[in-house]
């Protein structure tokens, strides 16, 4: 394991997603694609009855990866906060302080995560949400609730994997890699969405900002922060962007939101009700 540990901190993980990242959005002949395609998903075991279109009519691996759903596939519970995405409700807690659990034995700082000084006053008491998403999960993000759009923060960083391992063993993961900040202003006071980027790929973008694309050069890559006048509008289970691999989401609540306890990961459907209520 050690011997893992050190290959895959010497590994320019970076430039080695952005490579992949291209080599799974070759466009290959029909006969072609048509055999890496199905292998993919044989591989992955997606669940190709809920894609909205099928398997032959992607033109690529990305596009696969990246699909949509069936309309109606997820109906929206009545709840005012659903899941946003498909994936593993990992962890959820209360923000009693400056750093978050990320397993056992690691935490990760709040304020270097968000890259806001002030993210535990804006927080202190209130809840913290990790989704994991893997392969065979679909990859495109909802917002949990209603609100508005406030401005958003792409803060590059590595591309470590997020997988259980890494999680239980790289202290600071979620605030060494790159991720998207959405601030959204809802009924309920600010709400932070995270979409943390992953080795292969790394690529992540959002649907109300086409400009804003990670992992799209193979050297240094520069910090974006942008308010929106006017605020976007958001309804509860609008897309908000896509992952181009498995990654993470974290949803921060503020102080009078409560959360029924989870006791141990569990899978959940975006539209499903999160149990999260105005206290």
């Amino acid at each position: 394991m050690q011997l893992f540990w050190f290959i895959l901190y010497i590994v320019p993980k970076n430039t080695l997603s952005r490579f992949i990242g291209i080599l799974v959005c070759i466009r290959w002949p029909f006969f072609v694609r048509k055999i890496l395609l199905r292998a993919f998903a044989s591989r992955y075991n997606i669940n190709l009855e809920e894609a909205e279109r099928p398997i032959d009519k992607y033109s690529s691996i990305a596009k696969l990866f990246t699909r949509r759903l069936k309309a109606g596939i997820r109906p929206l519970s009545e709840s005012k906060i659903v899941h946003p995405v498909d994936g593993t409700l990992t962890r959820s807690q209360k923000i009693v302080n400056e750093s978050l659990i990320q397993a056992k034995t690691h935490t990760f700082s709040l304020p270097i995560f968000l890259k806001e000084p002030k993210a535990y006053e804006i927080f202190k008491n209130g809840k913290a949400l990790t989704y994991y998403l893997c392969p065979t999960d679909y990859h495109r993000v909802h917002a949990p609730c209603e609100g508005e759009i406030i401005s958003i923060q792409y803060i590059p960083g590595k591309l470590w994997p997020v997988n259980n391992w890494s999680v239980n063993s790289i202290d600071n993961l979620f605030s060494s890699n790159e991720r998207v900040v959405i601030w959204m202003g809802t009924e309920f006071g600010p709400v932070a969405y995270v979409m943390v980027g992953a080795t292969n790929v790394g690529k992540m973008t959002l649907n109300f900002d086409k400009s804003i694309v990670t992992n799209q050069s193979f050297f240094k890559s520069y910090p974006v922060e942008k308010s929106y006048s006017p605020r976007i509008e958001i309804k509860k289970g609008d897309e908000l962007g896509t992952f181009n691999m498995g990654s993470t989401v974290i949803v921060l609540y503020p102080e009078g939101v409560t959360l029924s306890e989870v006791i141990k990961p569990f899978s959940v459907k975006y539209g499903e009700s999160v149990g999260l209520t105005e206290s």
